[in-house]
């Protein structure tokens, strides 16, 4: 591969690989930033952002929970077919396979200096951290915030779980391998935003003469929130609209570094959302509008996410486009783009380049995406072009009817029930509003068909199937 991909889209005068930085928010809705339709405070420098290259709305997570969706993006293959489910909590005996290769180890192939500054989740137990897996600078927590013996939901959930809550070791900030704070604390929370743009600042300043990937993973939204005295109290929204106006300023602050040493040309930007709002908070989460549910389902509102690209001459500026893609398309794409081998092993993910960049008639090279949710479930399945979506019989969270969250503590969810497979047509009921099966029973035939060559690969808990193309996480002995 070499560079030939690399220049076929680059300038000839710029041969250089480009620098590689992903902004990954946790719990942003899809209508939680400015061109995405916020309301109540302000994300200029996501505006920008966005004016300078191109806004994707239609692009997905691999599933809609922390660690599952943290998997698909650094490693290019569906979650469930590398073991690793749900939100692995403190103390985890399973997480990512030192076998699987991560985007951090594929670039290094290519020379770059690699950094996570944020919210790793992919495992806690030494053999599982960043430094392991292809990283050579880390700080951040390696799991949830509301996996914190100080959460404030502990005081009203049923006592079997606020037991096992209380049983979680204290919230851990790692930097490296080495414990920076062993205990985290309310204002420990308010400074991880500026903490973690502070390093990002750092790691591009010291890198500006080579390649880097800088994986930026923000432990915000997710509950409980914090936020710095420089915006608490700034925003009509309350704290919410506090905490994504610090994002907002952080991805300012990354964009400035670049600025100023000269990396703008040369940098490809990703912001986005490892899923969907966590409703049942209420005024502490924020908005799917106009999609149906959020996170912990497999509607729009929970894999549908924000999503801006900015890749000077590479990806056309104030764009934006409909076309279906999903994060587990960014491991091959780039792997392409800079001549790095991909595994051995099977990955999911397909070379999306065309769509990125904008190239006439460009298609989608996926037959269909499959949505997994819970232990290996399939849930929906979609079509490549991103137009049908045929969801399976399943139970799936609401908040519909229920009474909202307030102020940190949440709302209760209740279960429904869908009995039968359901068909939406996206583009043009993007909502997931009308079951649309009985128009279109030929599309329905060729998404089951579709289901039936995941549950083959998979498996699927639903229909008690199992599937050959599982392997194995990592394991703690």
């Amino acid at each position: 591969m070499a560079l030939t991909a690399l220049s076929s889209v680059a300038a000839e005068t710029s041969p250089a690989l480009p620098n590689l930085v992903i902004i990954f928010c946790d719990d942003l809705g899809y209508a939680d930033i400015g061109k995405f339709g916020a309301e109540g405070y302000q994300t200029p420098h996501l505006d920008r952002l966005a004016d300078a290259g191109a806004t994707f709305r239609n692009f997905h997570v691999a599933q809609p929970i922390c660690s599952a969706s943290r998997a698909g993006l650094l490693t290019g293959c569906y979650p469930n077919r590398i073991g690793v489910h749900q939100a692995l909590g403190p103390r985890s005996k399973t997480g990512i396979s030192a076998d699987e290769m991560t985007l951090a180890e594929l670039v290094k192939q290519r020379g770059y200096a690699t950094a996570i500054f944020g919210k790793w989740h992919l495992g806690d137990a030494p053999q599982f951290l960043p430094l392991r897996h292809g990283f050579d600078e880390y700080f951040g927590l390696p799991y949830s915030n509301d996996m914190w013996p100080l959460h404030p939901d502990l005081l009203r959930r049923t006592p079997e779980v606020a037991a096992r809550k209380r049983g979680y070791p204290d919230l851990v900030l790692f930097d490296g391998e080495t414990v920076a704070r062993p205990k985290v604390t309310q204002e420990d929370q308010n400074q991880l935003t500026t903490w973690y743009a502070e390093r990002a600042v750092k790691f591009i300043e010291k890198n500006k003469a080579r390649p880097f990937f800088l994986y930026l993973a923000h432990s915000m939204p997710h509950v409980p929130l914090g936020v710095s005295d420089k915006f608490r109290g700034k925003t009509k929204r309350g704290l919410y609209g506090d905490v994504i106006e610090e994002i907002d300023w952080s991805v300012g602050q990354v964009l400035g570094a670049l600025k100023r040493n000269g990396l703008d040309e040369n940098t490809w930007v990703i912001f986005t959302s490892d899923n969907g709002p966590w409703l049942s908070y209420g005024n502490h989460a924020g908005s799917a509008r106009p999609l149906r549910e959020g996170k912990g389902t497999s509607w729009e509102g929970g894999t549908r996410v924000p999503c801006i690209m900015r890749w000077p001459g590479h990806i056309p500026a104030g764009v934006e486009t409909w076309d279906m893609l999903m994060t587990i398309d960014l491991f091959p794409t780039i792997a392409d783009l800079i001549g790095a081998q991909l595994p051995d092993r099977k990955i999911d993910g397909l070379d999306v380049w065309p769509i990125i960049s904008r190239q006439p008639g460009a298609k989608n090279p996926h037959a269909a995406y499959w949505f997994y949710y819970e232990v290996n479930q399939l849930q929906a399945v979609t079509s490549g072009d991103g137009r049908w979506k045929l969801q399976m019989p399943h139970t799936y969270r609401t908040m519909i009817g229920q009474a909202p969250g307030r102020d940190g503590m949440p709302g209760e969810y209740v279960n429904r029930q869908l009995e039968s497979a359901e068909l939406y047509d996206l583009a043009n009921d993007m909502g997931e509003t009308t079951d649309v099966s009985a128009n279109h029973p030929e599309v329905v035939k060729q998404l089951k068909e579709e289901a039936e060559k995941a549950r083959a690969d998979l498996g699927d808990a639903l229909t008690k199937r199992s599937g050959s193309g599982q392997r194995e996480p990592g394991r703690v002995n």
